[in-house]
């Protein structure tokens, strides 16, 4: 990996972390495009940048970080996932993470399912305070991010699906889904870094730190967009097309 790369996959990380349409997906694509192998760091490095998404989420809503209601909620969402993702850990990171027909096939299945959400119209409104989110819908939005342990379902649209489908409205669970990303990202993150960083050279670490500012800078820009759009007509269906093709075309021109 090139420092060139890391920029690129910097951006392609913050671009999609908080869209429904998979990061972690966006990243092992990226990779195989860019002709990088998937050595062990590699799949470290589209780990750990996250921690860069997860900053910006910070610099925007630091104020929420204070609300001791909301971090119970979050807690109590995280709990699920932190369980579920440490239990799999190494099954996932040997045999998910950077398998381009498990994040094709979860991107296009992933498409289908936010058309259908479109079509049932899960969209209440108006928007509420994000703390209004009970506990027990907290722990069922977190149940749902657990799917995303699998490369290309997408944090993002697991949780905002979950929470549409319990009456959550758009723009309250997409900020529920931003903060919710701080602890759960963290823990993952921080997780792998404990297993891997004796292992990891001053070169790659510059790596990561390269990754780690982009993707923080990218996701700012990113994450007000989707606040701004997650509203409009057919959202979630644009969204659900963007994934569908994405996988079509990647397999009919890169993998066939």
């Amino acid at each position: 990996m090139t420092p060139f790369d890391a920029i690129i996959l910097g951006i392609v990380e913050g671009a999609t972390e908080f869209l429904p349409i998979s990061s972690t997906g966006h990243l092992i694509l990226a990779s195989s495009l860019l002709n990088i192998t998937q050595t062990d760091f590699i799949k470290t490095f589209e780990i750990v940048i996250q921690l860069g998404s997860i900053s910006a989420v910070v610099a925007l809503y630091f104020r929420s970080f204070f609300d001791w209601v909301l971090l119970k909620k979050l807690a109590v969402a995280f709990i699920p996932t932190g369980i579920i993702g440490l239990t799999l850990y190494h099954f996932v990171k040997a045999y998910l993470i950077g398998n381009v027909w498990v994040v094709l096939v979860a991107l296009f299945l992933g498409g289908l399912f936010l058309i259908l959400f479109e079509v049932l119209d899960f969209a209440p409104a108006p928007e509420e305070p994000v703390d209004d989110i009970s506990y027990f819908q907290a722990a069922l939005i977190g149940l749902m991010q657990a799917l995303a342990l699998v490369p290309g379902i997408s944090r993002s649209a697991a949780t905002i699906l979950g929470g549409l489908y319990l009456g959550v409205p758009r723009q309250t669970i997409v900020k529920f889904s931003f903060l919710l990303a701080v602890p759960t990202l963290l823990a993952a993150s921080g997780y792998d870094l404990l297993k891997t960083s004796s292992q990891i050279t001053g070169t790659e670490f510059g790596l990561l730190a390269i990754g780690f500012i982009t993707a923080f800078i990218i996701a700012i820009f990113a994450m007000r967009f989707l606040l701004r759009y997650i509203n409009e007509n057919r959202a979630l269906t644009n969204f659900g097309i963007y994934r569908i093709l994405l996988a079509v075309v990647f397999f009919f021109f890169f993998i066939r």
